[in-house]
């Protein structure tokens, strides 16, 4: 019994090495994607996730095969959501599993799994920032995330990577703006703050909510040099020259 176990534990390993292989050819990888598939079990199921790690040589199968493994997982409904959590604990590539995820999981769920990953990737320094900008991507898409997400994105505002900070700005660029004008503004005087390119953004987003500058405006007319320079102060607010 045990040597059957184990034997079918290895021989799982093995099709889910071939599914992930880069360098497979294109079939050998269906032949093994098929396999997990009609496996069905956790495991197989988050081998199956595993082929969103690597990129294969034929940029369209490559693109073709993470669609379907998106269309399979999604097709188990709530059976995909114990698989999906495994995966997302660690993965670096986190965009087709949140597409899932926003799919099969109720509203509560997808916020359990989100606050998961924002717990594993606070604001601050990272060698790589993919995972947080795929979740901040992916939650600036999400249409049920309504009043909650302000929370749990502005934080990024923050964030030691030029590019999470710019990605946060505009997750919340539509968000109701007596919520998020305040962070925004902070984030555009922080005096550390050295992205044009960030505070660009911010002034555009200031500038379409008509945000009051109240004590700050002298500060923030004193910043709108280099990207900024196109924008005033007028009226207690920012607008496009």
């Amino acid at each position: 019994m045990v040597f059957g176990l184990f034997s079918k534990e290895k021989s799982l390993q093995r099709t889910i090495e071939r599914a992930t292989n880069k360098l497979s050819q294109q079939a050998d990888r269906w032949a093994a994607l098929e396999k997990l598939r009609e496996d069905g079990s956790d495991d197989a199921l988050v081998g199956l996730c595993k082929r969103w790690n690597i990129t294969s040589n034929n940029q369209v199968e490559d693109q073709q095969e993470k669609a379907w493994v998106v269309e399979v997982l999604t097709a188990k409904g709530p059976a995909a959501l114990a698989p999906l959590k495994r995966y997302l604990k660690g993965a670096q590539v986190l965009s087709h599993a949140l597409a899932v995820l926003g799919a099969v999981a109720s509203r509560e769920q997808v916020f359990e799994v989100v606050d998961a990953i924002i717990a594993d990737e606070p604001p601050g320094y990272t060698r790589d920032p993919e995972r947080r900008l795929d979740l901040i991507r992916w939650l600036s898409e999400w249409k049920t995330g309504g009043p909650d997400l302000a929370p749990r994105l502005l934080p990024y505002l923050r964030d030691f990577d030029q590019n999470v900070r710019v990605a946060a700005a505009d997750a919340v660029a539509d968000l109701d703006p007596t919520v998020t004008g305040g962070p925004l503004l902070d984030a555009f005087v922080r005096p550390e703050e050295e992205s044009g390119r960030f505070r660009k953004r911010i002034a555009e987003i200031l500038a379409a909510h008509k945000q009051p500058l109240g004590d700050r405006a002298d500060v923030v007319a004193g910043l709108l040099t280099g990207p900024v320079a196109g924008f005033a102060v007028v009226g207690g607010t920012l607008v496009a020259r």
